[in-house]
């Protein structure tokens, strides 16, 4: 049986070393962290403090140094290398800040790519990227490749393709930087929709304050470290008898 507040990730000490002697360079200096399914986990700190370098080891695109991180109970670094890429493929939804799209492919091809990793027929799999496509508000551009798509309209078919496989945890580097105010809203309350609820949990890096009414908790970083977590809104049914009390 599923609970609703399980743990969907733990970090403990966590540390990530780029290069070596002089060179070195301390990205992760012991990070500890802990996410629960239902909950959207906000990252926010100065360039430079580890943030998508953390988002990269929970979604297994790095590998960590030292410490431990678990991911609804699975360990990456316990993992085959095909045994990583399967579990990935199935449970994890990324956007990378610099989408990286297949240029070769259009919008429909490159949101599919997910399901049809995954086993899923490729018409099949093509009529559900349009699906999600239309709602993210580019259901007139799902045959155009990403150079004839803005920047903004890139972001959305990164989103569109972190979730359209409906994983359990999606993991997204600054999701709503390209977008104007109200289609980052738009994004935020579809990526609630599809990503925070009963056995599933939401991660997104952020210098957008715009958004962070959406988050459940709000960790700062700095210098590698996890400074401090904070709640950072009521639930919706204790907005409610707030709002009744007033």
């Amino acid at each position: 049986m599923t609970h609703l507040f399980e743990i969907a990730l733990h970090c403990k000490g966590v540390t990530k070393t780029y290069g070596s002697g002089s060179t070195e360079v301390h990205a992760l200096r012991g990070v500890d962290l802990e996410v629960r399914t239902s909950e959207l986990m906000m990252l926010v700190g100065p360039s430079g403090s580890g943030k998508t370098t953390l988002i990269s080891i929970i979604a297994g695109v790095l590998d960590r140094n030292g410490g431990e991180c678990m991911v609804f109970g699975h360990d990456y670094q316990n993992m085959g290398h095909y045994e990583k890429t399967r579990y990935r493929g199935q449970n994890i939804g990324f956007v990378f800040q610099l989408f990286n799209l297949i240029p070769t492919l259009s919008a429909a091809e490159n949101v599919a790519v997910p399901l049809i990793i995954n086993g899923v027929k490729r018409s099949e799999a093509i009529d559900k990227a349009c699906e999600i496509l239309s709602r993210v508000g580019l259901g007139n551009r799902t045959y155009s490749p990403p150079t004839q798509l803005s920047g903004g309209q890139q972001q959305r078919v990164a989103i569109a393709r972190a979730i359209v496989h409906n994983p359990k945890l999606i993991v997204c580097d600054e999701p709503t930087s390209a977008l104007d105010h109200e289609t980052g809203h738009k994004i935020m309350e579809l990526l609630c929709e599809v990503a925070v609820g009963v056995g599933r949990a939401l991660i997104v890096v952020t210098h957008d304050a715009r958004i962070f009414e959406f988050a459940d908790k709000i960790a700062k970083m700095d210098d590698g470290h996890i400074v401090s977590v904070e709640n950072s809104k009521l639930r919706l049914t204790d907005k409610k008898k707030t709002q009744g009390l007033s």
